[in-house]
């Protein structure tokens, strides 16, 4: 059944539903979080270093296990480790909810995380392997548009819950979603895996990963805080440097890697990560500062701040599955390059939020500006993503590609408050303001920084950017041989 199911069909409406219900999950959690930051903060008398960890503990583990979550689905099952993974979620949703303290919070949020890194590449391999061709990018641009929904929803629902009710319940919601998606994915997904894939688990790379994000992510965090010791942060920074060195190193040696080195030897796949990379942090930097500006400068209501950015994801919502279907059209190169420009014209614009801003004038042109250039972005992007692998490896990029979006928010949400120079307390209107307007044209450099990579990386055809096996014609070489270089015998074409 792999990659025969039509887009238009009642089993691809199915699949749909399935997946964009299941990254629904981990998208309604960060948004929602972030609008309950100020609550959250006066409820467990919580400083900027812990509110930073309440996003980033979840953040942490997401991105040190996507690349093996990915991994195991094509090992294991695509449809299972994506159920495992939602099953997962809702459990430490619930503990979220029970939380007594800030530090059993974040410790819940860590294992949340690990959930969401089981259930979110999965539910794009998914659509890899159970769509093809031109229906595989209206599937991808539908997943885009239809998570529209979820953004849509979400700050409504968090802004009210935590305007009426207690911060807990935003954590409370996830649960019947988990139960629904369960049922979906259990009666109408197809299994799908890699047949070719190694058994084996890099448990090296992994254990590897995760502790150089954790040290990069734990010395620039204590770095903003009073009092904190010069030699704790450098000493951190050196261990994330020192582990994700060795982690680059064990990933080129393994027989079975996270990550096949050799993807990135091909260009549009490295390209448009690159590109992730900077795009992903810019977004997650003004997700983190503004709903909290809005409410501590501005004086918004929570309900009204998690509303703010309502007219971006309506404009995904509404244009996502035609810019996935233009954008496999005309080539990936112009509608990730003038995207990530608009969008950050508009984040650009966002910089002049103050007290008492009105919505009308201050903050509305800007949001629509980054709707228009995040439509034109996302969709191509993901697109692309995952064109720029064999479809064998479906899982692994699209772990790949999540990954790099999570770490680029993870640090993003670690660093932007020190270069920003909010210092230690978030909730100090007199610090936020300045350091917000800062915050959000280091984010806008960020965007015009990912307009140029991929402009100079992803090629101007949909057909340029897949990789061909070494009997195609062409003689490009196969980006994903597995193995070390000086272990593997002659190379036979991994996909056709």
């Amino acid at each position: 059944m792999t990659g025969t199911v039509a887009y238009r069909s009642a089993a691809g409406r199915w699949v749909l539903l399935a997946t964009v219900l299941g990254s629904a999950l981990a998208f309604i959690d960060a948004t929602v979080v972030t609008i309950a930051l100020p609550r959250i903060a006066e409820d467990l008398d919580a400083t900027t270093a812990d509110l930073q960890w309440t996003v980033n503990g979840y953040a942490l583990t997401l991105a040190a296990f996507l690349l093996l979550g990915g991994a195991l689905g094509d090992r294991l099952g695509r449809r299972r480790v994506f159920l495992v993974g939602v099953v997962w979620f809702a459990v430490a949703s619930v503990a979220c909810a029970l939380a007594p303290t800030v530090g059993v919070l974040v410790a819940a949020r860590v294992l949340q995380g690990v959930g969401g890194a089981l259930l979110t590449p999965g539910s794009l391999a998914i659509l890899q392997s159970t769509f093809a061709g031109d229906d595989r990018g209206r599937a991808i641009g539908a997943w885009s548009g239809l998570g529209g929904l979820a953004g849509a929803a979400a700050p409504f629902l968090g802004g009210w819950v935590v305007q009426v009710a207690d911060w807990r319940w935003v954590f409370g919601i996830n649960v019947p979603l988990a139960a629904l998606v369960v049922a979906v994915a259990l009666r109408h997904v197809p299994e799908s895996a890699d047949p070719g894939a190694q058994a084996r688990v890099d448990v090296a790379g992994t254990t590897l990963g995760a502790l150089g994000l954790a040290g990069l992510t734990y010395g620039f965090t204590v770095w903003s805080e009073p009092g904190a010791s010069r030699a704790v942060v450098v000493a951190a920074l050196a261990v994330g440097v020192v582990a994700l060195t060795a982690f680059l190193r064990v990933e080129s040696r393994t027989r079975a890697p996270l990550v096949p080195p050799r993807l990135f030897r091909w260009r549009p796949f490295a390209g448009v990560n690159a590109a992730t990379f900077l795009v992903y942090a810019a977004l997650s930097g003004v997700g983190f500062f503004l709903v909290v500006t809005l409410q501590v400068v501005a004086g918004y209501p929570p309900l009204a701040a998690g509303v703010a950015q309502l007219p971006v994801t309506l404009l995904l919502l509404a244009f996502s599955p035609r810019a996935g279907a233009w954008g496999v059209r005309v080539g990936p190169r112009v509608p990730m390059t003038v995207g990530p420009l608009v969008a950050g014209a508009g984040t650009a614009l966002l910089a002049g939020i103050g007290p008492s801003a009105p919505y009308v004038t201050h903050v509305l042109p800007g949001v629509l500006l980054q709707g228009v250039g995040l439509v034109m972005t996302v969709a191509p992007l993901t697109t692309t993503a995952l064109a720029a692998a064999p479809d064998h490896l479906a899982g692994v990029a699209s772990g790949v590609n999540n990954a790099v979006a999570r770490v680029a928010s993870l640090l993003a949400v670690a660093v932007l408050p020190l270069v920003a120079g909010v210092g230690a307390s978030l909730t100090d209107a007199a610090r936020l303001a300045p350091a917000h307007r800062t915050a959000m044209l280091v984010c806008a450099g960020l965007l015009v920084a990912g307009a140029v990579v991929a402009w100079v990386t992803v090629p101007s055809s949909s057909a340029a950017v897949r990789p061909a096996d070494d009997g195609a014609a062409g003689g490009r070489p196969d980006p994903a041989a597995d193995g070390p270089a000086t272990d593997r015998g002659p190379r036979q074409p991994r996909y056709s």
